[in-house]
C-alpha cells in the first residue's frame, strides 16, 4: 500500500499542475479604444473562454468556451463498496467539458484505476483470483498495452452504446512512455515502474451521429516490486462530429493547456493519501517545498508529453497574464489574446476588435495578453 501512494504522489506532483509561476514586465499594446473600432467585426472570429473550477473539490480551474458547459469532477471510492481500499488512496476524476449536453464535441478526462495480474503471485499461481475477480479493491486482469487498454477497457466505459466502431489510425508513443519512466527513475529510483503509452484514432455511430474521436492513455505497470499491479494513466480523449474534429484543435488546446491545480487541494490531498495509506507525512516544510517545484517546473516536466499528448498536430503559444505576470499556454492560431481580471480569455484575429467596447460583452477590463520573450531575446 505504500507504494501505491509513492506513486499516485509522484504522478500527481509531476504532471497536471498548476501553469508556470514566472514573471516579466507587461508591456503590451492596446487598440484605439473608440467605439468604431469594432464595426464589421465578425463574431465567429472572436472566441471567449471563461474560467471555471471543478465543481466538487474546487481540484483546479481551466478556461471553457464561453456557452459550453462541465460534468463530472472529482469523486472518492469507498473501499467497503469496493471490496478493499487499492482504489480509495487517491482522489479520482472523470470531468468532461462540452458543447452541448450531448457532448458533440467534447473533451473528457477518465479516472486512473488500479488492475492485479495475478500471475505474478503463488495465490494467483494456485487459481486463487481468476479473471475478473476482485482483490483489494483492484479487478483481476492481466495487464495490457496502451493499445488494448484503450479498445478493451477505456472506450467501452467511455462509450457503452457506441455502434459501428472502427480504428482509423493507432499511435505508439514511446517518448511519453520513456518520459513517464525517465521522471519516476529520478524521483524514486528503487521503484520498478514502466510504461506504455498509444494514441487510437476512432469512428462510430452513438445515438445517431457518427463521431471521430482521439483517445490517449498510457498504461503503468508496478514491476517486481508491485507484484501484479498495473493501471491506466492521463487517459483523455477528444471529438467531433465525423470529419469536422481537426476543425476544433485549437479550441482542444487552450481548454487542455489551461488546467491549474488548486495547490491548498492538492496539499489537502497529499496528507489525505498519507493518512488513508498509513503512512508518515512528509512535514509541512517539504509540503510546501513540493508546491514551489510544482509551480516553477510545470512547463518544463510536461513540455515533451504535450507535445504528443495533446493532439500533436496543434500550434501553441506561451503567454504573459497581464493581471498575473503567469506565463499561460494557448493555441497560436489567432493573432490576439485578451484577458480580464476573473480569468476569462478572447481570442481573435480582427486588430480592430476591442472587447472593452463590445456592448455584448459589458466589460472593461480585458488587457491584451502579450507572448513570453523567449530567453534568446
Amino acid at each position: 500500500m505504500k507504494n501505491i501512494l509513492c506513486s499516485s504522489l509522484f504522478i500527481l506532483l509531476m504532471l497536471g499542475c498548476g501553469n508556470t509561476d514566472k514573471s516579466e514586465n507587461s508591456n503590451f499594446r492596446t487598440n484605439d479604444n473608440s467605439a468604431s473600432a469594432n464595426k464589421n467585426v465578425d463574431e465567429a472570429s472572436i472566441h471567449y473562454y471563461q474560467k471555471q473550477n471543478e465543481p466538487r473539490e474546487n481540484a483546479f480551474s481551466l478556461l471553457v468556451p464561453k456557452g459550453w458547459r462541465i460534468d463530472g469532477g472529482i469523486f472518492r471510492v469507498d473501499p467497503t463498496a469496493q471490496g478493499g481500499p487499492s482504489q480509495s488512496i487517491a482522489a479520482k476524476l472523470d470531468f468532461a467539458v462540452k458543447k452541448d449536453d450531448n457532448g458533440s464535441v467534447m473533451i473528457r478526462w477518465l479516472p486512473d484505476v488500479l488492475y492485479y495480474d495475478a500471475r505474478y503471485s503463488p495465490a494467483g499461481q494456485m487459481g486463487l483470483f481468476p479473471q475478473g475477480s476482485n482483490y483489494q479493491g483492484m479487478t483481476v486482469l492481466n495487464i495490457m498495452s496502451a493499445k488494448e487498454f484503450i479498445s478493451n477497457i477505456a472506450f467501452p466505459y467511455a462509450h457503452p452504446n457506441a455502434q459501428n466502431i472502427k480504428v482509423t489510425n493507432t499511435k505508439l508513443l514511446r517518448e511519453v512512455a520513456a518520459n513517464y519512466t525517465r521522471r519516476v527513475k529520478q524521483a524514486m529510483p528503487f521503484l520498478t515502474m514502466s510504461y506504455d503509452a498509444a494514441m487510437v484514432k476512432l469512428n462510430y455511430l452513438e445515438n445517431g451521429i457518427e463521431f471521430e474521436e482521439l483517445f490517449v492513455t498510457l498504461v503503468e505497470n508496478w514491476g517486481e516490486l508491485g507484484i501484479g499491479m498495473w493501471g491506466n494513466k492521463e487517459t483523455f480523449y477528444v471529438r467531433a462530429p465525423n470529419g469536422k474534429l481537426k476543425g476544433w484543435e485549437s479550441t482542444f488546446s487552450v481548454i487542455q493547456n489551461s488546467v491549474k491545480i488548486n495547490l491548498k487541494w492538492l496539499m489537502g490531498e497529499i496528507k489525505g493519501q498519507a493518512a488513508r495509506g498509513q503512512i508518515v507525512a512528509n512535514t509541512q516544510k517539504e509540503i510546501e517545498r513540493i508546491g514551489r517545484e510544482i509551480t516553477e517546473n510545470r512547463q518544463r516536466t510536461n513540455s515533451e508529453i504535450n507535445n504528443d499528448m495533446y493532439l500533436t498536430l496543434t500550434e501553441q503559444e506561451e503567454y504573459v497574464n497581464p493581471y498575473t505576470n503567469e506565463i499561460e499556454v494557448g493555441t497560436d492560431q489567432y493573432k490576439y489574446r485578451w484577458v480580464n481580471e476573473s480569468g476569462d480569455v478572447i481570442y481573435s484575429d480582427k486588430e480592430e476588435y476591442d472587447p472593452n467596447i463590445d456592448i455584448k460583452l459589458n466589460r472593461s477590463d480585458f488587457k491584451r495578453s502579450k507572448i513570453r520573450k523567449r530567453f534568446s531575446q
